[in-house]
């Protein structure tokens, strides 16, 4: 089955497979998807492949009519998205799936970024989400130099670089590995069905088919 004639973005990486997993609850076939990593649209069944941080630029620009990220790409990239619309998207539809916590995390042992703050009254924090720390530590009262960065964010306080770090977490293996613990939660993450808002008028009939069917499921 297609998907009605929609076209659905879906995320490469950690939510691939389970999305997937749930496109065939819905009926829409994914065997070609699976078994083929370098194409990138899949006309018969309506759907495209992306990185999931693509997804709401993709949908919001029209290109796709649904698409499937993680809440934390939301809450990044716009300061909308705890009202339930992303970057000129509609969120539909917490999947349940991809279950993450956004947290802080330091050193173990005494809290150093709470000595920053009493010794020098800023925490200095390192992070993949500039926009979701720099508005949490502004709601809470505190004030921190938040400082991007691209790569293993876990690096960042084991060479003094900074006090803490704002990052997704499932497990908490990796913190663990490398003698970090969680202080803080800020948001659970999980899988997010996103609408473009025209796409979401337009076709309402399939898009309204296809929640009724996720419903089911």
């Amino acid at each position: 089955m297609s998907a009605n004639g929609l076209v659905i973005a879906v995320p490469r990486g950690a939510l691939f497979e389970e999305t997937l997993d749930w496109l065939d609850g819905l009926g829409i076939r994914t065997d070609e998807v699976r078994s083929n990593d370098r194409k990138l649209v899949f006309g018969d069944v309506g759907l495209i492949t992306m990185r999931p941080s693509d997804v709401p630029t993709y949908v919001a620009a029209g290109a796709a009519d649904l698409g499937v990220t993680g809440k934390d790409v939301l809450m990044e990239q716009t300061d909308a998205a705890v009202a339930g619309a992303g970057r000129d998207v509609y969120e539909l539809r917490d999947l349940g799936f991809g279950r993450c916590t956004m947290v802080i995390a330091t050193r173990e042992g005494p809290d150093p970024a709470a000595e920053a703050l009493r010794r020098l009254g800023v925490i200095r924090v390192a992070t993949k989400y500039p926009r979701v720390a720099t508005r949490y530590f502004e709601d809470t009262g505190r004030q921190a130099e938040i400082i991007e960065v691209k790569g293993s964010v876990e690096l960042a306080p084991l060479t003094g670089l900074v006090e803490a770090i704002v990052d997704l977490t499932a497990t908490g293996t990796t913190l663990r590995e490398n003698h970090l613990v969680i202080r803080e939660e800020i948001a659970e993450c999980t899988a997010r069905l996103i609408a473009n808002p025209v796409a979401h008028k337009l076709k309402a009939g399939p898009i309204d088919e296809l929640l009724e069917r996720a419903r089911a499921i």
